[in-house]
């Protein structure tokens, strides 16, 4: 069952897609999937839309309940991306699933794997995180300050231009976040790395680098042949399964 909520997060508006499963429920456990960064023209809109389908999967499959919502400009959210604003999303959306004893992980694709390492070294009630095509170095990914502005303009992500932050403010905003220094804070809670190694727009050295900085307790999986978009490939997906379901 997938139930269609919208939460405010200060002026945005998010949409937030909960599955749950009748057939193997695990009351006690939740994942959060937090979508990427769009980078392509117009790709803001579409940006999360396999994920609805992806969480009423995952939640049939493992019993646990699924959240997924979309960030400040992407889909039907409103509102204008920034780092720290999609970090104050991310974490309205923890809000709303934690209730009593709820046991929370997350699943993060590309730069939302980065956001769920840093919500996850902050924050205690997350007990596992599992990322996926998310880059370790995030100077290289970004580009220039003003590429990445027009990046992100040209995505569609942008709500309100008035709201948009110059092109350094912007860049330096993501550089807060440090996908290396968050996830040596994590363990022992679990970790998972997974990365295609066709990969052209984050290198999988980056997902040995994310390993190498949790001190090797985290593990890797390494999926043959895939490219960046990773969210649609079953062989992700049977991984992520996985990792639910040794972690009841």
């Amino acid at each position: 069952m997938l139930v269609h909520e919208q939460l405010e997060s200060g002026t945005s508006l998010l949409d937030l897609r909960i599955a749950t499963s009748s057939a193997r429920p695990v009351a006690s456990h939740v994942l959060v999937v937090v979508h990427g960064l769009p980078r392509a023209m117009g790709m803001g809109r579409q940006a999360a839309g396999l994920l609805p389908e992806l969480a009423e999967h995952l939640a049939t499959e493992s019993g646990w309940m699924v959240a997924t919502g979309t960030l400040s400009g992407v889909g039907g959210s409103t509102g204008t991306f920034s780092a720290t604003q999609w970090r104050a999303d991310l974490q309205q959306i923890l809000s709303r699933v934690q209730l009593g004893d709820r046991k929370i992980s997350m699943a993060g694709f590309g730069f939302g794997g980065a956001l769920a390492l840093a919500a996850a070294a902050d924050d205690e009630r997350i007990k596992g995180v599992a990322t996926f095509a998310t880059p370790a170095h995030l100077e290289p990914w970004c580009g220039s300050a003003d590429e990445f502005r027009r990046a992100v303009q040209v995505a569609g992500v942008v709500g309100d231009e008035r709201e948009l932050l110059t092109a350094e403010e912007l860049r330096d905003d993501v550089f807060a976040i440090d996908p290396l220094v968050s996830i040596a804070k994590i363990p022992p809670r679990r970790l998972m790395v997974g990365h295609g190694t066709e990969d052209i727009e984050i290198p999988p050295h980056d997902a040995r680098d994310l390993v190498a900085a949790a001190d090797g307790r985290a593990e890797l999986r390494l999926i043959q042949g895939a490219g960046h978009q990773l969210r649609a490939d079953p062989r992700m997906v049977a991984t992520l399964l996985g990792w639910l379901d040794r972690h009841r």
